[in-house]
């Protein structure tokens, strides 16, 4: 083999080193690190090398550019060779427009995208190799990883790169819409991140919603409460709802009926501030070993009771048992119409609705009296940037029930 043979033997062995550096960048930085890890778990060695290896990212990029430099310039300068033996001067040109469409059609473009979409298996197929050249070039790797440290120094960002909330939410959504999660896994990983800015006062059941004894009530009408109610614990009070003594479980109150006092068949109540984070709730109430709470405001009046299964329902969606009917807070009627109860989230209909984040209220109800100004009575309406919204029941003095339907976009547009 003559020697312009063998500069373009070099020539392709180069240009697929170049692909190998570049389908590797790619691989190492679009892995799924928790699919490796499981792997890893499960017995993968392999798996195991390359999660170690994706973890020491400064050395690895250093690595990778370091090859993919020295590879790229060295082609560069053995096709300049070759074709100035071909053609003369005009070889230089004709080298540089070549060796650039071929580097970035075969050492870039075609490797990166393979590589992009099977990162995983990339990975584990080139690690042997990739981690050899990472020995062979570890001197040259320590001088520019001895830079890179002082370009860090000298250019220290200032600002704060941690990940934030929203930023979160947006990767859980993007994994959605890749197909790496479910919608229910999508809704539960959101739920849990914004667990934690929830508090009591997000989820309490107001207190003219309470189902309750008074203290000095018959067992006959306790009983009754409880088998309409379908509770299985109810609060206790003395003389007024604003003075709850305890916590009554219907378990103890048919175990101990007619034996003893119904003082010493109830549990100290758990009182908590509006302002409680669900968090902290949560814990509170494993730690006491209790299963309802009792808002109270800064007065030392009830605001509202909250249960375990309340906190538990903002994570896991509504829980519902054989007992308990079936109620939609939001029913849609048409394509721009929808029934919604009073009692509704106000976050909840937001997610249906374009609704703006300058009310104070939580619920449905508190919408429509803050935007009213005054209790509606059945038929009143108003209109809201494209809604319009109809009170369609009203009972104890709060609107349980509305209508809204919504412009079409075209009119909406006009």
């Amino acid at each position: 083999m003559d020697d312009n043979g063998t500069l373009i033997l070099a020539l392709i062995a180069l240009v697929a080193m170049s692909a190998f550096f570049s389908a590797s960048e790619t691989a190492y930085t679009s892995l799924n690190r928790a699919r490796l890890k499981a792997m890893a778990n499960g017995g993968d060695r392999r798996a195991a090398k390359v999660l170690a290896l994706s973890e020491d990212y400064d050395r690895l990029l250093s690595g990778i550019l370091v090859g993919n430099n020295i590879v790229n310039i060295l082609s560069a300068s053995l096709a300049t060779v070759l074709f100035v033996r071909l053609i003369g001067g005009a070889g230089v040109s004709v080298s540089t427009a070549v060796m650039t469409v071929v580097v970035l059609m075969f050492g870039e473009i075609a490797p990166k995208t393979i590589a992009k979409d099977r990162p995983e298996k990339v990975a584990l197929a080139f690690y042997p190799l990739l981690n050899a050249i990472l020995v062979l070039l570890s001197p040259i790797i320590f001088l520019t990883t001895c830079w890179q440290k002082l370009v860090y120094r000298v250019f220290r960002p200032t600002d704060d790169r941690g990940i934030t909330e929203e930023e979160l939410i947006t990767i859980v959504e993007e994994a959605e819409n890749g197909g790496e999660i479910d919608e229910h896994e999508s809704e539960l990983i959101r739920s849990a991140i914004e667990f934690n800015d929830m508090t009591a006062e997000d989820i309490l059941t107001p207190r003219v919603d309470i189902v309750s004894a008074e203290l000095h009530s018959t067992p006959d009408e306790i009983a009754r409460i409880f088998e309409k109610s379908g509770r299985s614990r109810i609060p206790v009070y003395e003389d007024s709802i604003d003075n709850i003594v305890g916590i009554l479980h219907e378990k103890d109150f048919y175990r101990l009926r007619g034996k003893v006092p119904l003082k010493e068949m109830m549990s100290e109540p758990l009182c908590v501030v509006p302002s409680t984070r669900l968090a902290v709730l949560l814990k509170l109430l494993q730690r006491t070993k209790n299963h309802m709470a009792v808002v109270m405001d800064e007065y030392g009046g009830v605001v509202g009771i909250v249960t375990m299964e309340d906190i538990l329902e903002e994570l896991v969606g509504e829980i519902w048992d054989e007992h308990d009917e079936v109620v939609e807070d939001i029913v849609q009627l048409s394509e721009n119409a929808w029934r919604v109860s009073g009692s509704a989230s106000l976050d909840d209909l937001r997610q249906i609705v374009p609704i703006g984040d300058d009310f104070e209220s939580v619920t449905v109800n508190g919408w429509v009296l803050e935007v009213l100004g005054h209790l509606p009575q059945p038929g009143d309406a108003f209109d809201y940037e494209n809604l319009h919204v109809t009170v369609q029941r009203v009972a104890r003095r709060r609107v349980e029930q509305i209508r809204i339907d919504r412009a079409p976009t075209d009119e909406a547009k006009e």
